[in-house]
């Protein structure tokens, strides 16, 4: 029994001491976008952390975090854009960090709340969600290239034509990305990580 008891805190801690790391370098690539003056991605960074420190705050333990696969793939993205020099690398960052964050709203609805989801539902609700914040940030740009002259995502001198083909085109890649963060959901995270092996007992169900 107590060996039971000593692996479960082992689990615990373990997957805990990682969350928060990534949410460390998560903090570091805030301040990367700020001085690089990307503040739009400061900003996408500063979500992710709020949604990832939300449950240890919430149920005050250290101990009560995301799965550390899950901040991992929601910081991936982040963090490859903080530091990309490749337009096209930064461009994928922007559909996986969409679907990522999404990621982490369905598993933290799973995992610390009464909601449960079939599979299927589950890849839908990430896809809807993900679209849905893929609408939101295309409508964010638009509003500041409006109001603040940004050129976020109305360009100087190029067609409109083309302006609403590249929007397509997001739109389907974050489609794309938000298919795979659904089948990482369901197929890995509801079936292969224990919550009764990484949260603590009154957390756990």
């Amino acid at each position: 029994m107590s060996s039971d008891i000593g692996r479960l805190l082992r689990h615990q801690r373990t997957n805990a001491v990682l969350s928060w790391l990534l949410i460390g370098l998560l903090v570091i690539a805030i301040a990367t976008s700020i001085w690089r003056d990307r503040l739009w991605w400061a900003a996408f960074a500063l979500a992710v952390v709020a949604l990832a420190v939300l449950p240890p705050v919430r149920f005050r333990s250290w101990q009560t975090t995301l799965p550390w696969e899950v901040t991992g793939l929601a910081a991936l993205p982040v963090l490859g854009r903080a530091y990309a020099t490749v337009p096209v690398t930064g461009q994928v960052a922007t559909y996986l960090s969409v679907a990522a964050i999404s990621l982490v709203v369905v598993v933290e609805l799973h995992l610390f709340t009464p909601v449960r989801m079939t599979d299927g539902f589950a890849v839908a609700f990430v896809v809807v969600t993900t679209l849905a914040m893929a609408g939101v940030w295309a409508v964010f740009r638009w509003s500041a290239d409006i109001l603040l002259e940004t050129t976020l995502l109305l360009k100087p001198g190029v067609p409109e034509a083309e302006i609403e083909h590249a929007l397509m085109v997001e739109f389907v890649a974050s489609t794309v990305a938000g298919v795979a963060a659904g089948l990482i959901f369901a197929f890995y995270v509801r079936r292969q990580v224990e919550a009764t092996e990484r949260l603590p007992t009154e957390v756990s169900r």
